[in-house]
């Protein structure tokens, strides 16, 4: 079966990003799904952009979006190779006109991550990665440069943040962490902006106590893993996406792979 390089991933990314640019530069409706989560015709635009590329690209790997219908959802549970999207991560933001949001597309094999590419629709910015591949951050016409996590940090211990979302055993497992580390810097920042950080080096550590789905995650787990981090459940296991009914994820430790710290915190955060 052909698989794509992942370089054919960010004029995808980037041809989303403009349908959505064209919507978050005008007045725009907001929608409601039955989960309560807010729709637009930006997420609408980008999933017809991305679904109809992917489908001439690899047409014998099946699309599950974040915007599909029942009968994919339904379907997906099948599948071992198939793209994960979300079309507009960070909803909230571009309502919000923030612009905090993007594109996420990842290639899933056997519910691991291959790979996947994050576009910043609002500056142009690409990052796209994946395990033992690297990871790369790209800007409009200019030569994509490569990316890696820091080992220690620079100054004090970064940690990323969700801006909407937390939860008790988040704010503890923070105050855990100010008593090993000291005062904490705290990176809020919105969608998978938050890998992001991590993977080029500018936070150390993204832990998720809160929820999320699989769409908001792989995509920029890719990029992570590629520039030396990685993404494990509270256990210390490997963070996967497996078929299964509900496509929640459990709580995860965002980090780099290699730091002498990792054993600590997951046992912090075993004990919450």
């Amino acid at each position: 079966m052909f698989l794509p390089a992942i370089s054919e991933l960010e004029p995808i990314a980037r041809a989303a990003g403009d349908a959505i640019l064209a919507i978050y530069r005008q007045p725009f409706a907001v929608e409601y799904k039955q989960d309560e989560s807010p729709l637009t015709a930006a997420d609408q635009g980008a999933h017809e952009v991305i679904v109809q590329a992917l489908a001439r690209l690899t047409p014998d790997i099946p699309v599950l979006s974040e915007e599909s219908d029942a009968e994919t959802m339904q379907a997906r549970l099948g599948w071992s190779r198939y793209w994960l999207v979300d079309p507009l991560d960070g909803t909230k933001e571009f309502i919000a006109g923030s612009e905090e949001f993007t594109v996420n597309v990842a290639l899933i094999e056997r519910g691991r991550v291959v790979f996947g590419v994050v576009g910043v629709p609002a500056n142009g910015r690409c990052y796209f990665g994946g395990a033992g591949l690297g990871a790369w951050r790209s800007e409009v016409e200019a030569e994509a440069q490569p990316i890696s996590v820091r080992i220690a940090p620079s100054e004090a211990f970064t940690v990323v943040a969700s801006k909407r979302h937390s939860s008790p055993a988040q704010e503890r497992l923070l105050t855990g962490l100010s008593e090993r580390f000291g005062d904490l810097q705290l990176a809020n920042i919105g969608s998978s902006l938050k890998f992001c950080l991590l993977a080029e080096g500018n936070a150390d550590c993204y832990p998720r106590l809160a929820p999320t789905s699989q769409w908001d995650t792989a995509a920029a787990q890719g990029v992570l893993e590629g520039a030396g981090g990685e993404v494990i459940g509270l256990d210390g296991q490997p963070f996967r996406y497996p078929p299964r009914e509900s496509l929640l994820n459990p709580f995860f430790l965002a980090l780099p792979a290699a730091a002498g710290w990792r054993q600590a915190l997951i046992k912090l955060a075993g004990s919450l």
